[in-house]
């Protein structure tokens, strides 16, 4: 049995409720809660609120020091060496400063792991410190080898031995076909969109190529799932000729909880993303059975191994994706399905990430 600490630098005085913050990271907290099967467990987060909460086996120490996010967390520090962990686990490559003082902090057995989400390689003095803080950093986590590869070829990181290929989150959701008659959405042609409207997202190429893609199948439908709306008014542009007999549906925001539904309720999960950190939607969408059809970016490639739980496409481009949808038409859905499945379970679950975290802890 080892101790593994988790420590997260930012300040969250939103939250006063332990239960809120449960709420608002249960995407991620399922990774410590299956690590807490056989090890201890000690999660520190400052909130507006102090006090420990034994969670699903997590022992949550919420802490309240009144630095909110600071570059010198001393009291957060002092309480961690305290601790006596085998691995202390840091959210985020951008604390160089930080992991710097902890090293110094900690007894010298100790591990530091760092996650990344989703940050780019810092430039400038700023990559000076934090060449730096790798020199303290024991192991690092990414959601692809090739994100990774990225920061070694900026020289951010030194080696490319200390890169470990994990997902970053994973899914609540599962895999139930009775839950899909909620929504009604029946057939093999339902396609669904879950993001954010903005450049990165791409959502206009995602349209402009389903649109000639339901000219030769007039059953096919995307239905959209957004929450935010930069893109909005060049996408009802498009859209605005067909009136009510359009085959992209906008359906605009809904509670995260009802994603279960549409998840179940769809074929396949599309994604227009030119960098992500992760991919959380996707993820969900897989353990619900999706056959993603996303972009062939690291994050992506791994998450699908490497297409072969659905289809990679070049990012930007309509022909790829009007060809990719094509390829639907022909493709054995439920072979797909049960392999996205598969995946997930293997390699994208609570379990499955805990249990890769510990592999690189007893490897350091």
């Amino acid at each position: 049995m080892m101790k593994y600490v988790f420590v997260n630098y930012n300040y969250s005085p939103n939250f006063t409720s332990p239960l809120a913050w449960f709420k608002r990271t249960e995407g991620y907290s399922g990774v410590l809660e299956s690590l807490s099967k056989h090890h201890t467990v000690i999660n520190i987060k400052q909130l507006n609120y102090t006090g420990n909460v034994i969670h699903n086996g997590v022992d949550n120490r919420f802490v309240d020091f009144g630095e909110g996010k600071t570059y010198f967390p001393f009291r957060i520090h002092r309480y961690v060496k305290n601790l006596h962990a085998d691995v202390v686990f840091v959210h985020g490559l951008h604390n160089s400063l930080q992991i710097i003082q902890l090293r110094l902090t900690l007894d010298k057995r100790t591990r530091i792991i760092v996650q990344h989400h989703a940050e780019k390689p810092f430039k400038g003095i700023k990559r000076i410190v934090q060449k730096v803080a790798d020199n303290c950093v024991d192991a690092y986590l990414f959601s692809s080898h090739a994100l990774g590869a990225e920061w070694v070829k900026n020289g951010n990181v030194a080696s490319g031995k200390k890169i470990h290929e994990v997902m970053e989150v994973s899914s609540l959701f599962y895999r139930d076909k009775n839950v899909s008659s909620k929504l009604n959405l029946t057939g093999d042609s339902v396609f669904l969109w879950v993001g954010r409207l903005n450049a990165n997202k791409d959502p206009l190429n995602v349209i402009k190529a389903f649109l000639k893609f339901a000219k030769s199948n007039p059953d096919a439908r995307l239905y959209m799932i957004y929450h935010t709306e930069e893109l909005i008014d060049e996408i009802k542009a498009i859209l605005e000729i067909y009136a009510d007999n359009c085959p992209v549906i906008l359906v605009g925001k809904v509670p995260h909880d009802d994603l279960l539904y549409w998840f179940n309720s769809a074929r396949f999960f599309i994604s227009g993303s030119y960098y992500e950190g992760g991919g959380t939607a996707l993820c969900e969408a897989m353990s619900c059975g999706c056959v993603p059809i996303v972009t062939d970016i690291p994050a992506f490639r791994m998450i699908t191994d490497n297409g072969d739980c659905g289809l990679l496409y070049e990012a930007g481009s309509e022909v790829a994706l009007l060809d990719a949808l094509q390829q639907t038409t022909a493709m054995d859905r439920a072979a797909k399905q049960e392999k996205s499945l598969a995946y997930f379970k293997s390699n994208l679950s609570f379990d499955a990430i805990a249990s890769r975290i510990h592999e690189v802890s007893l490897s350091l």
